[in-house]
């Protein structure tokens, strides 16, 4: 699969701390998120916004699902990039935390702003990274993106090796599978609370269904379904208040559609999940005698 990329350019890591002595002390009102949840990174932000319940304590502002400038970046963006980087080289992208103070971009790394967020606003007792928890969330995000992003990348890589493909798709199926039996016995992954692990699963979930599914073959998606308890689980978060309103298919489309260089495969024609229904959108298909297990 070939995506085009905007170039790489130096990314902001400041970071929000808890008095002023950091320069970015955590005032409500002061800053503001500029996303496009069309992409992964944006969108596990906007979803966390909505689970902590910082609509009001920091504003955001969404852009479109596809990037508007040239360069792969979003014109809305360029005055604040400039205004934080004197002559700033390469795409002014989203996701930004900016600095409603003084006009400057805080940070665009995804990981930190999500991690500020729940740590330092206010959030009325809501907790996704609860005590303890660290190492298990940052597991769960190594698996996230080696054992499903990465992995479904290179099975639907056309132009490669047969052999390296059939690997790839073999890690993402061992990957399902272990989510599927914990899925079994727990509510969410890290037990009965929904934390940060699950906002990045069901991100990972939705990019598998929506991205990469259209560079699979028809067996090999038809083998990503047969894992009911992960799937049942993405649509119940779906359907969540602070997920759903967020979930923008038609937008990762075009998005998707803007960017991929890709070739598309027969998978692209099998939905695994409805995610505005009820019922997995490949479950007719899984009793009509498919091949491969």
């Amino acid at each position: 699969m070939s995506t085009t990329r905007p170039t790489a350019a130096p990314s902001f890591r400041s970071r929000i701390g808890r008095d002023a002595r950091s320069g970015y002390p955590a005032v409500p009102h002061r800053y503001r998120l500029h996303l496009s949840p069309s992409g992964p990174s944006c969108l596990r932000i906007a979803v966390t916004h909505s689970l902590l319940g910082l609509r009001d304590a920091l504003p955001m502002t969404l852009l479109p699902a596809v990037p508007d400038a040239p360069d792969g970046g979003h014109l809305a963006l360029r005055p604040l990039y400039q205004a934080s980087s004197h002559r700033y080289p390469g795409p002014a992208v989203a996701p930004v935390l900016a600095d409603c103070w003084t006009g400057r971009i805080v940070s665009t790394h995804a990981p930190d702003i999500l991690q500020d967020m729940g740590r330092l606003f206010d959030t009325g007792g809501r907790h996704l990274y609860p005590a303890g928890t660290d190492d298990r969330i940052e597991a769960v995000g190594r698996l996230c993106e080696q054992g499903i992003n990465a992995a479904a990348q290179r099975a639907g890589q056309s132009g490669t090796d047969p052999a390296a493909r059939d690997t790839a798709l073999a890690t993402l199926l061992r990957t399902l599978g272990a989510l599927e039996r914990r899925l079994s016995c727990a509510e969410y992954l890290l037990g009965t609370e929904l934390t940060a692990a699950d906002v990045q699963l069901w991100v990972t979930l939705v990019q598998l269904d929506t991205v990469h599914r259209w560079h699979l073959d028809a067996a090999a998606v038809y083998r990503l379904t047969d894992h009911p308890y992960v799937w049942s689980y993405a649509r119940r978060l779906a359907a969540h208040p602070a997920f759903a309103p967020h979930l923008d298919l038609d937008g990762i489309a075009l998005r998707h559609h803007a960017q991929c260089r890709g070739t598309e495969a027969a998978g692209a024609a099998v939905r695994i999940v409805d995610w505005a229904g009820d019922v997995p959108a490949a479950t007719t298909a899984l009793g009509t005698g498919r091949t491969g297990g």
